[in-house]
């Protein structure tokens, strides 16, 4: 069966309302591009779906929550296990996706690195195996290394039944000799590009150009080149998964998109984490707005603009500046200049999951100046989750996956104009719409964002790369 999802219809959903069943068709309400004629049809029939060639997110489909059909012995590459609040995308996602296939059951042999200088965490499952190895002097993996740690592992017992690398934890060298494997995609050269363009233009006259985009594009000749000796791809944005397929050209029977998803158990919303927060850092309650900042404060992560924007709006709108909390959390070179805009802009460092969670709970409105086109970033959906409306770049992973209508947040263009243009609207629509469209965001978190929808999707991959059998979904 597939998830229901309630919200108002799209023109497009209204479109399909005669040819598609009621619950694909609400599973699919805030999408922002029709299926097309072949799943209708497919649907209408009611055929079973071929999950390999699914062109669309796993996400929205619905796999059993009871024990999983078969206990798979699974091997993942990881070049860095997270370690406390110090983890990027990457690492996040290897920590939420992994251990909670090791909940459901699952035997992990994780192969990653350890730092001489920190205690590796543990965990509770007997079932969760690290292998640890010294990072290179560029801080990955040492590739002989952990092939032989996982020719070892391969040959005790029974041999893995899947194996999963996060992004190029193992490298496409080794990887071609690898039939059962899938890689996840947290971001590719050609998404980079979009980045680059981005931050040339947001160049001041003083700043050095950049000499990256002829590089660039070679990395995305290399990439297209060595790509295809990974088995299975997984793209983590329906538009990571569009190029895979069209720019990249890897067969679309080889392609899966499972969007990223994030502890529902941690992240929701709770009034009292919120107040509590507030009382924590002095926030008052005559304060009508309250502004969140989340990751690492550093330049491709959008920092300069909205500091320039937020600068701009204090200069000119003193009602705004006395009315309207920021709260900045994460490290890097911008933290410092923040301060510099003011008492109302609050730097609180990085921040661990439980504080995070409070962190989401004490604001009104979750802000991503990112200028990075590539993955999908981890606290947008956090934030959503805890039923908070989203405001973020206008790149196509976030407004093809995540804000792709206006019911649960604001996009707006890479410039200063655009952001305080919407920053403006923000302010004038005040906490009732606020409240409102963070409801309906926490709605599509919930269906598609969980670290439960994901760890489910991946969990039905790996069966299916194991046997052919799983292959096939019956709605």
């Amino acid at each position: 069966m597939v998830d229901h999802m309630a919200s108002a219809q799209t023109p497009c959903a209204s479109s399909l309302n005669s040819t598609l069943p009621n619950n694909l068709l609400n599973s699919l309400q805030f999408s922002s591009k029709c299926y097309s004629m072949n799943i209708i049809m497919m649907q209408k029939a009611k055929e079973s779906i071929d999950l390999l060639t699914f062109p669309y997110a796993w996400n929205v489909l619905s796999f059993p929550a009871g024990p999983p059909s078969q206990i798979l012995k699974i091997g993942v590459f990881v070049k860095k296990w997270p370690h406390r609040s110090h983890a990027g995308g990457l690492e996040r996602h290897a920590l939420t996706l992994h251990l909670a296939l090791a909940k459901r059951g699952h035997e992990l042999h994780i192969f990653t690195t350890s730092s001489p200088n920190s205690t590796f965490p543990t965990y509770p499952f007997p079932n969760l195996v690290f292998h640890l190895s010294r990072p290179t002097s560029g801080g990955y993996l040492d590739q002989a290394v952990v092939w032989e740690q996982f020719r070892a592992q391969n040959s005790t017992g029974r041999p893995f039944d899947v194996v999963h690398t996060e992004s190029v934890g193992l490298l496409h060298t080794r990887a071609k000799n690898v039939s059962n494997l899938a890689v996840s995609w947290h971001g590719i050269a050609y998404e980079t590009i979009h980045s680059d363009i981005i931050q040339e233009l947001l160049r001041s006259p003083e700043e050095r150009q950049a000499t990256m985009m002829t590089e660039r594009a070679m990395k995305v000749v290399e990439e297209v080149r060595f790509f295809q000796r990974y088995s299975h791809h997984v793209a983590t944005s329906d538009h990571a998964g569009d190029v895979l397929k069209r720019i990249y050209m890897i067969p679309e029977e080889r392609v899966h998109i499972i969007l990223n998803g994030v502890n529902e158990e941690i992240f929701r919303p709770e009034l009292s984490l919120g107040i509590d927060f507030k009382r924590k850092f002095g926030i008052s309650k005559s304060r009508s707005l309250v502004l969140g900042i989340a990751g690492r404060l550093v330049k491709d992560k959008g920092h300069p603009l909205i500091h320039e924007a937020l600068k701009q709006i204090f200069m000119e709108n003193n009602k705004f500046q006395q009315s309207v909390t920021v709260l900045v959390a994460g490290d890097g070179p911008w933290g410092a200049r923040y301060k510099d805009l003011g008492a109302n802009i609050l730097v609180l460092g990085p921040l661990e999951q439980a504080q995070l969670a409070k962190f989401y709970n004490a604001i009104d409105i979750f802000v991503n100046p990112t200028l990075r086109a590539q993955g999908l970033d981890h606290t947008l959906l956090e934030a959503m989750l805890s039923g908070k409306p989203v405001m973020a770049t206008r790149v196509a992973s976030i407004t093809g996956s995540v804000i792709v209508g206006p019911e649960s947040g604001y996009t707006f263009s890479p410039s200063v104009e655009s952001l305080k243009k919407t920053l403006y609207k923000v302010w004038n629509d005040g906490r009732v719409v606020l409240e409102n469209k963070g409801k309906a965001a926490r709605q599509r978190g919930l269906q598609l964002f969980t670290a439960t929808k994901m760890a489910a999707a991946y969990e039905r991959l790996f069966l299916c790369i194991s046997r052919e059998q799983y292959c096939k979904y019956q709605k």
